[in-house]
Order: structure tokens, then C-alpha cells, then sequence
């Protein structure tokens, strides 16, 4: 009888060792394979398998831009991950499992993020503009394209980084803008050549037409310079200048044959000064006017038609 309590005695023993051993003692491993969002933590126990997983996910998010890279870590973008979850699904998986890392984005953080960017790397687009001309033509600054940070790209692109642990470089995202205004697509630019009494239509850089003109005698030059059309008017009435004694005494002349202006007047912002046609053709070639640019009556006519109030005139 006592040898019968003994035995029972050491098989109850034995009994309670195993069953308290499992929870205390035991260090149990993640299935070999086993990664999350692409980090291997195959073998590892769960601290050593959290620890791998932190370091690659607070690593920041790299943006190449014209300046340079810019960096941004996921606490900056408003990211957290839930990575005691993603342990725990990984200690429970099957070999070569991929599990996903639980993570949380704050749009509204990766949105100012974003709009940073804009702020430092958006660049307006440069117009050509008019400077002057040469006898060869009109000259012109040159324009520049600008660009537009791709909001929507951007936050897309960052949101998909912070959700792995995919650390590699972005670029920055952005639309080119094309400028309004190129030099070959400046629109119309009058030039005259006093010298050679001659006007010349372009389009930005392209000759559209020649004509011959009469431009101002010595003592009443055409003005150099860069100027523009302020106003047109058809068929008008001429009127005396005040200030001239030349036109001392003269009337007011309504439109028809007789007119000096002829049946077109585009006025300059130049006092006085206009392109217009004329009663006296014979003039055309020669510094003959008070000022004014006269054209044969057609070619006022025809340049009336192509050109608008504000398009530049650059008298040489």
C-alpha cells in the first residue's frame, strides 16, 4: 500500500511540472518565411520580430526634388502602426506568410505635407515680352515653363509608402505649365523703320507683310520707341491739331475722298500719333507727315483688320 501512494504521488508531481511549464518558460518563434509588409521576421521571437519592425517603418519617406531630397517621417505625415498586431498575427501564421502592417494615416497631415511642397517647388510660367525691335524684327525675353506640384499624385504616392515599409525614394510630382505667351506666339507687333519709311506686321516672330508708309519730316519727327494702338476708329472725321501752327485755321474735316486720314485711324499712345491711310499717296516713301504713319488707303484698310487696340508698335 505505501508503494502504491509513492507511485501515485510522483505520476501527480510529474503531471503538474508539465502543465506549468508552457506560459513562463516557453520563447516561441515566428514560422520561418513569415514577413510583414515585406520585413523578414522569420525565426525571431516577439520582441526581436517588433523591434525589426519598428526600425523600418519609422524610417522617413524620401522625395527627390530640383532642390534636392526632402524628408518627412511618418510621425511628421500623421502615421501610426499597429505593430503588437501585426506580431501577434505573425507568431500565429503559417510559414512564408506575408502579413500586412496595421497602419493609420491622417490625410489632413499628408495634405499640408503636400502643400509645403507646392509652396516651395510651384513656379509660375514665364510670358515673353516685348523689349524692342531691330530691322530684322522684334525682340523678345525669353519665356519660361512653370510647374505645378501634382497634389493629388503626391498624397496618393505617400499614402502608399506609409502603408508598407517601402522606403524608397519618391519624386516629386509635378504638370508642367506651358506660359500664355511665347515669343513665336507673342500675336501681332507692328515695326517701323523711319529711314527706310517702311511698316512691317508680325506675329511674334514670323513677317506677315511689308508696306511702304511716309513717317514724319524732320522738324516733325514719328516719336521712337515702343509704344501700342489706345484706339481705332473707321471712316474718321480729321481734326486740327491746337497745338500746331501748321494747323492754324483749319477745320475739322468728315469722313470721304478729302479726308487726311483716309477711312482708317489707329490711334497710338504716342500724343498725336497714328497710323492711318491718306488723301495724298504720292507721299508714301518720303518723311513727309506731321508725325503720323500714312499707308496707301488699302494697306490702312488691311492692316486696320489685323491688328487690335493694345497691339504693341516699336517705331525705330
Amino acid at each position: 500500500m505505501p508503494v502504491l501512494k509513492t507511485l501515485a504521488a510522483i505520476v501527480l508531481a510529474a503531471g503538474l511540472a508539465c502543465a506549468a511549464a508552457p506560459a513562463s518558460t516557453r520563447s516561441p518563434l515566428v514560422a520561418p518565411g513569415v514577413t510583414v509588409s515585406g520585413v523578414p521576421v522569420g525565426g525571431l521571437t516577439a520582441e526581436p520580430a517588433r523591434a525589426r519592425i519598428e526600425r523600418s517603418f519609422v524610417r522617413p519617406v524620401t522625395i527627390r526634388t530640383p532642390d534636392g531630397p526632402v524628408h518627412a517621417t511618418p510621425a511628421q505625415l500623421g502615421a501610426a502602426s499597429s505593430i503588437d498586431t501585426a506580431v501577434s498575427s505573425a507568431l500565429a501564421a503559417t510559414p512564408r506568410s506575408s502579413i500586412a502592417l496595421p497602419v493609420r494615416l491622417s490625410g489632413a497631415r499628408v495634405a499640408a505635407v503636400v502643400r509645403r511642397l507646392a509652396r516651395r517647388f510651384d513656379r509660375k510660367p514665364v510670358d515673353a515680352t516685348l523689349t524692342g525691335a531691330t530691322a530684322a524684327g522684334p525682340v523678345f525675353t525669353a519665356s519660361k515653363p512653370g510647374a505645378a506640384v501634382d497634389a493629388t499624385t503626391m498624397r496618393r504616392e505617400l499614402a502608399r509608402a506609409l502603408r508598407t515599409t517601402d522606403r524608397r525614394a519618391l519624386r516629386l510630382r509635378e504638370t508642367v505649365l506651358k506660359p500664355r505667351r511665347t515669343a513665336e506666339s507673342f500675336g501681332p507687333v507692328i515695326v517701323v523703320v523711319r529711314g527706310a519709311n517702311s511698316l512691317t506686321l508680325y506675329h511674334g516672330t514670323k513677317l506677315v507683310r511689308r508696306f511702304p508708309v511716309a513717317t514724319g519730316q524732320a522738324i516733325y519727327p514719328t516719336p521712337a520707341g515702343l509704344w501700342h494702338i489706345m484706339d481705332k476708329q473707321l471712316d474718321p472725321w480729321w481734326y486740327p491739331p491746337t497745338y500746331d501752327a501748321w494747323a492754324k485755321g483749319l477745320k475739322p474735316v468728315p469722313p470721304g475722298p478729302a479726308n487726311p486720314l483716309g477711312t482708317r485711324w489707329m490711334g497710338l499712345n504716342a500724343p498725336g500719333v497714328g497710323i492711318h491711310g491718306t488723301d495724298e499717296p504720292t507721299s508714301i516713301g518720303y518723311s513727309a507727315s506731321h508725325g503720323c504713319i500714312r499707308m496707301q488707303v488699302p494697306d490702312a484698310e488691311w492692316l486696320f483688320e489685323h491688328v487690335s487696340v493694345g497691339t504693341p508698335v516699336v517705331i525705330l
